[in-house]
């Protein structure tokens, strides 16, 4: 009976391990609030804080020299235009890009509104264009991927906000086209776009705004690289801080501890049977 009890633990463990999503190492694109292929715009005062890297073009405005302009965009980061830097860092942004969209799928929420969902760590891969209007909850200190199959866009005010631990420097969007953040959105999270980036008037950003091969333009929006990550690990169906980072768990069907209900059915059944097995002993006795 314990050699069952075990090999059913063992495989409900390995499963909560597959479930556990990996952050992308972002290398020297970490410390970007920016990233472009080709150019950077900017319109109004928008504030930066982070770097500014373009590669391999090298056209920006709206921000001070390099970039032309000299303003009213603001940052308390760098400026790489088409130089060494910009290069090594966008090398890297394909790298995280490449192992943000390998991530194997734990949610499929293709033609799901995010909106008004409450989500716990892992990846969520969406085959089309997701819509996100209200607001979209993460929920623990665990790492969130969302594949983007096609183009992400959010409606005006859209929100994302996090509970429980939740961290924006663990939360990717893995974006197969361009992004567009529309007016008042508040957002979290690194957005990796194959192609374009594009923050409407009014957008905040707890994370980045990171685009492979096309532009990012921005008007009057606030950008935040976030701050290093506390560790996390995956201890029962949840993930929590303080131990050897290596991403959270989600849990399964999107809320239920299947894994302690489990573990509890088996401790329940070894109960039983070993009931049994004394009061058969006791028969022989007699």
């Amino acid at each position: 009976m314990l050699g069952v009890f075990f090999s059913i633990l063992v495989v409900g463990v390995n499963s909560m391990v597959a479930l556990a999503s990996t952050a992308p190492g972002l290398g020297t694109a970490a410390s970007y609030a920016i990233l472009a292929g080709t150019t950077v715009t900017n319109t109004g005062n928008s504030v930066i804080a982070g770097d500014i890297g373009i590669s391999p073009g090298s056209a920006c405005t709206g921000f001070p020299a390099p970039c032309t302009g000299g303003g009213p965009g603001t940052l308390s980061g760098a400026i790489h235009a088409g130089d060494a830097q910009a290069l090594q860092a966008k090398s890297d942004l394909t790298a995280a890009y490449g192992v943000a969209a390998s991530s194997p799928c734990n949610f499929n929420k293709t033609g799901v509104n995010l909106g008004g969902q409450t989500l716990t760590p892992g990846t969520y891969c969406q085959t089309t264009a997701p819509t996100l209007t209200g607001t979209l909850t993460l929920s623990g200190n665990g790492v969130f991927i969302f594949q983007i199959g096609s183009t992400l866009v959010t409606a005006p005010g859209a929100t994302v906000a996090f509970i429980n631990g939740a961290q924006p420097c663990n939360v990717f969007w893995q974006v197969s086209s361009s992004a567009t953040l529309d007016t008042t959105t508040t957002f979290v999270g690194t957005i990796m776009a194959l192609t374009s980036i594009s923050l409407n008037d009014g957008v905040t950003v707890a994370g980045r705004v990171l685009a492979r091969n096309g532009q990012v333009s921005l008007i009057n929006d606030r950008i935040t690289v976030p701050t290093t990550c506390l560790p996390t690990t995956v201890v029962g169906p949840t993930a929590v801080a303080g131990a050897p980072s290596g991403g959270g768990g989600p849990l399964q069907n999107d809320g239920f501890p299947w894994i302690l209900a489990l573990v509890a059915g088996v401790l329940a059944s070894a109960g039983a049977a070993g009931v049994g097995l004394t009061m058969r002993g006791h028969r022989r006795r007699a």
